[in-house]
């Protein structure tokens, strides 16, 4: 779905533009022909300054970015009111929407993983090179809503170094502005054709301090600020690899650092995922100077992750509730109880996991793990006498029932 064109604008000032030349090494690894075609002038991205940015939002995109904002809040309070704000298992599922936000932000950089690696990932069992990748945007995610309430180059680089903390092809950039140019689309050993230049290395840094100060303002909506922000972080494209996952990253720490809400994690992703190609048009037509089709996604996107959100919980808990029953005879003070609404957050799990999670001993991990496995909550899937796991099945096919239902739509 491709935002409709003669929907309002709201117009920004457009990329600027400066040639540089570029020349294909000759280091044996590109043929003459290629070498020739490659050589010549490019055109790099100038962005415009936005910290200043004066709008005029029209009414039907400031209304359709408020209808989104809402769908985010309600989303927020509907997890706590299904799980009660005290409930041991809201901080799980606050971690199993943020994963599943994850893996959609992953998916749409082409990095695709199933709920029982990603699982399997946090226990360091996996043997998914893109469930380790994975993991990495989970971490920047976590790092994102850390350090929500200072938004500042700091925070920025952060998230990136926790993204590439699981590539080792990247983790040597990792935490730093890049260096050198880079560019999206075409050929990886020249920027002529490419679908978008990104800035000369030397203007990131003056384009990122202009970005963070449009992010410290207060009197943008926040949903369309955050679209805004994103676009222009995407234009920037400040790091060697890893831009596309912290951009949607930053959308997140925007979003809980000003208050839109607190306790759950929408799949905005998830929305953004269903309709990649309308994603990347709408980047490249605020790069010419209409920010209303990267809004809109934005406000899709959040109303689809906030419906779909709320269904998503409300599946989590009926797991949750079904596995009460079955520990139904369960003495109240059994570690088992404890260990239950962990699950949700990490439906497989290991003796050592368990250890950590409930600050225990291993008798009273292993005596967990075979309450919930007795009661049929818990199965061992591994098969070997040590270093086993044990997974929730329930939960592993509410979250793959999700991700399919993100791939058919």
């Amino acid at each position: 779905m491709i935002t409709d064109p003669a929907g309002p604008r709201l117009p920004v000032p457009p990329l600027g533009h400066r040639e540089g030349t570029w020349h294909v090494p000759d280091d044996g690894l590109a043929s003459r022909q290629a070498r020739r075609r490659g050589t010549g002038t490019y055109r790099a991205a100038v962005p415009a300054r936005i910290a200043g940015l004066d709008l005029s939002i029209p009414g039907e995109i400031a209304a359709d970015a408020a209808d989104a904002e809402s769908a985010l809040g309600r989303l927020d309070a509907h997890g706590a009111s299904t799980l009660g704000p005290d409930h041991l298992g809201l901080g799980p599922m606050s971690s199993i929407l943020l994963r599943t936000e994850s893996a959609s932000s992953s998916q749409i950089e082409d990095l695709t993983v199933g709920a029982r690696q990603l699982a399997l990932a946090e226990l360091e069992e996996s043997s998914s090179a893109n469930a380790r990748l994975v993991i990495g945007n989970v971490r920047a995610m976590e790092a994102a809503l850390d350090l929500a309430d200072r938004l500042d180059l700091e925070a920025v680089l952060a998230m990136q170094a926790a993204l590439l903390s699981a590539d080792p092809t990247h983790r040597r950039e990792a935490g730093r502005l890049r260096t050198r140019l880079v560019w999206i689309g075409r050929h990886g050993s020249s920027p002529l054709g490419a679908v978008h230049v990104a800035p000369e290395a030397e203007d990131v840094p003056g384009a990122m301090e202009d970005l963070l100060a449009f992010i410290a303002r207060e009197d943008l909506p926040v949903l369309l600020q955050a679209a805004i922000a994103h676009a222009q972080f995407e234009t920037i494209h400040p790091f060697t690899d890893g831009n596309g996952r912290t951009g949607r990253a930053l959308v997140h720490a925007m979003v809980h650092g000003k208050g839109l809400v607190s306790r759950t994690t929408a799949p905005i992703s998830a929305g953004l995922l269903t309709d990649v190609e309308g994603y990347t048009h709408a980047l490249t037509a605020y790069r010419a100077g209409d920010a209303a089709p990267i809004i809109g996604q934005f406000a899709r996107a959040a109303r689809y992750g906030a419906v779909t959100g709320r269904a998503l919980v409300d599946d989590l808990a009926r797991e949750l509730a079904a596995s009460r029953e079955r520990l139904a005879g369960l003495r109240p003070q059994a570690s088992g109880w404890a260990l239950l609404p962990l699950l949700v957050g990490q439906p497989i799990v290991n003796a050592s996991y368990v250890r950590a999670m409930l600050s225990t001993n291993a008798v009273t991990a292993q005596r967990a793990l075979a309450q919930l496995s007795e009661a049929g909550v818990l199965t061992e899937r591994t098969g070997r006498s040590r270093d086993r796991v044990w997974q929730h099945d329930g939960i592993l096919r509410v979250l793959d029932a999700y991700a399919e239902q993100v791939r058919r739509a």
